[in-house]
């Protein structure tokens, strides 16, 4: 079984020991709701590995962890040529003021372990290293192939003790892989990890894909793909590779989303020259209709709590966003700014909805706003800047920038980006061919 697929066995104990003296000292912590905070020194050794079978682990996932917490923004990891004590000699406790002489605030280290059973035994460590205490201990143990997993997840728990929000590491990516010409451009879903590693190509380059969107509670997406020159809209098992359309709907469907249970999808329907929502129940295959206007109504997403649905229309004149309950009752304006408004992805944590907002003389931007329309900020903006996803702790966005091309349409490309609430910390995502239209998992159970 591959990694992608493999379930992480995962047997995770808080390790509590006694390390001495323990000064009076705030741990270290980073206010994520604060501006831009400075990003926090951290050392990151490579876990003392006893693999006979000659595989790094240790130091392969000390270098994923040091990576992801980089990668982040809020970390930055101390280089190894600074350190003055040995992974080897940390043992039970460090030289606290070894590591204080490297700036270091916080340290990370432990060890693996292949044990007789073939599983991969792993113990890491968070030291506070100007308190001179422990901060956080686990102990994980799976199959070698997801050591990778393993480096994430211990990526995860540094992020949550130390700014007190849930990571985002252990996640995948699924994009629309793009190649060829501009005119023939082939157009399949790929799905990586969230650090770009593991690509793997999920449809057929003869067949159109577009849109991918993950389940919020299963090893599943839907996404848009063209059959006989009609787009419709499907379902992929992760775990089978199985393909399903949804529904038997007679128009073109686009633009599907998962309901926050993952037993509903709600998409676009255009038929008769009007495009409304609807949502179809995946249990019985029930369809309803939700707006009903001679408008284009396209792009919905739901609320976290699925009380709400935010989508764009044109039913004012021009493309803008707007809310209405999941019902389809009580349809509220909430973009009023200058410009054109498309795409709405409601953040896991409810507060913020991003958008793509295009029209305003400066290209296109990604930007949030709070559902009710009010604190509008834009995060990234250049040529081409489209198609908001959220991370699973709705603190970092990603989208897919396209450069411009010359007269002849030749040149350019698309790229995935990423960039934090803050609208700091622009982050390219390289993928081994352009890439459009992202779309974050949940974090992997």
């Amino acid at each position: 079984m591959t990694a992608w697929r493999s379930r992480l066995i995962v047997a995770i104990a808080v390790l509590v020991i006694g390390v001495g003296l323990q000064t009076a000292h705030a741990e270290p912590h980073i206010d994520i709701h604060q501006g831009t905070p400075n990003p926090l020194p951290i050392a990151v050794t490579d876990l003392v590995s006893n693999a006979k079978d000659g595989t790094p682990y240790g130091a392969q996932i000390s270098q994923v962890v040091s990576a992801d917490l980089e990668r982040s923004g809020l970390f930055k990891p101390v280089p190894p040529a600074a350190f003055t004590q040995t992974a080897e000699s940390i043992g039970s406790a460090p030289r606290f003021g070894d590591w204080r002489v490297t700036g270091a605030q916080a340290l990370v280290a432990g060890a693996v372990h292949l044990e007789p059973d073939g599983k991969l035994h792993v113990e890491f460590r968070l030291w506070d290293v100007l308190g001179e205490a422990q901060m956080e201990g686990q102990a994980l143990a799976t199959s070698p192939q997801n050591w990778r997993r393993i480096a994430h997840k211990i990526s995860d728990a540094i992020y949550k003790r130390i700014t007190g929000e849930d990571g985002y590491f252990d996640t995948q990516i699924v994009y629309v892989a793009e190649s060829g010409i501009a005119t023939a451009r082939i157009k399949r879903l790929a799905i990586m990890d969230q650090d770009g590693n593991g690509v793997r190509i999920l449809t057929d380059p003869k067949v159109l894909a577009l849109t991918p969107r993950f389940s919020p509670t299963t090893r599943e997406i839907t996404y848009m793909s063209y059959f006989n020159n009609t787009p419709r809209v499907y379902l992929y098992n992760l775990d089978t590779g199985q393909q399903e359309r949804v529904g038997d709907f007679p128009g073109m469907t686009f633009a599907p989303r998962f309901s926050p249970d993952g037993n509903k999808v709600v998409m676009s329907l255009a038929t008769n020259g009007k495009t409304d929502i609807y949502t179809l129940d995946l249990r019985t295959r029930r369809q309803q209709q939700l707006t009903n206007t001679t408008a284009i109504d396209t792009s919905p997403c739901y609320s976290p709590d699925g009380t709400k649905i935010t989508f764009n229309s044109d039913r004012g004149g021009t493309p803008q966003l707007y809310v209405m309950n999941s019902d389809g009752s009580n349809i509220q304006r909430i973009s009023f700014g200058k410009g054109r408004y498309a795409t709405p992805v409601w953040s896991p944590r409810g507060d913020l909805i991003a958008f793509t907002k295009y029209g305003n003389g400066s290209g296109f931007a990604i930007g949030v706003m709070h559902p009710d329309g009010s604190g509008e900020r834009i995060l990234a903006e250049s040529f081409l800047d489209e198609g908001p996803t959220w991370a699973p702790n709705g603190r970092v966005l990603m989208f897919f920038r396209q450069t411009p091309g010359n007269a002849q349409g030749h040149g350019g490309g698309t790229h995935l980006v990423s960039v934090d609430l803050t609208g700091n910390n622009l982050r390219e995502l390289v993928t081994p061919t352009d890439a459009s239209d992202p779309a974050w998992s949940p974090l992997i159970p």
